[in-house]
């Protein structure tokens, strides 16, 4: 088990060989890419990387991402912390290899002889990790300040159910 940062580069093949659990933790202004949506970026993104030898030999690697994120709310416009975490389970195979007969739940994860750039697969996970439309839990959240809710106007046109002439022809027998 190793402890530190998390490596910009490893090896998935050879440290499967040694069954090989990396603890790690980056903190999250080195996320660049990642950053760019956040409202701010203070705070330490915690990583485990399993890497191991599974069926049929194949090089498997699962990782484990967390981190809290601050970022702005479109309900309310005030800053939301919101807990992001990721599960990715890898099969690594060489660039062009046949993917077909791989196990099922595995994501693909094809590797030339280059090293695998680990940091920018960690931002790549956690920018798909999160969310769409960022907010408060709807109990949580408040209105922002000025806002009014519109009253309907006397002046708005009542429109008619155009299905209502069907629900009429359905109660007339004679029809």
């Amino acid at each position: 088990m190793l402890n530190g940062p998390i490596p910009p580069h490893v090896d998935p093949r050879k440290l499967a060989d040694r069954n090989v659990t990396l603890n790690c933790e980056t903190p999250l202004n080195e996320l660049t890419r990642f950053c760019d949506p956040l409202a701010e970026t203070e705070g330490t993104v915690r990583a485990k990387f399993v890497f191991e030898r599974g069926e049929r030999n194949l090089v498997v690697m699962r990782s484990e991402l967390d981190v809290e994120v601050k970022m702005v709310c479109q309900r309310c416009l005030e800053l939301v912390a919101l807990p992001i975490h990721s599960e990715c389970h890898y099969a690594v195979v060489k660039e062009g290899a046949n993917t077909q007969s791989l196990p099922k739940g595995y994501d693909v994860l094809e590797l030339g002889e280059a090293p695998l750039e680990l940091l920018e697969l960690v931002e790549d996970e956690l920018l798909l990790a999160l969310p769409i439309v960022p907010a408060h839990d709807p109990k949580d959240c408040q209105q922002p300040a000025g806002l009014e809710e519109p009253d309907s106007s006397e002046d708005e046109v009542t429109r008619s159910n155009p299905f209502s002439v069907l629900a009429q022809l359905k109660r007339d027998p004679k029809v």
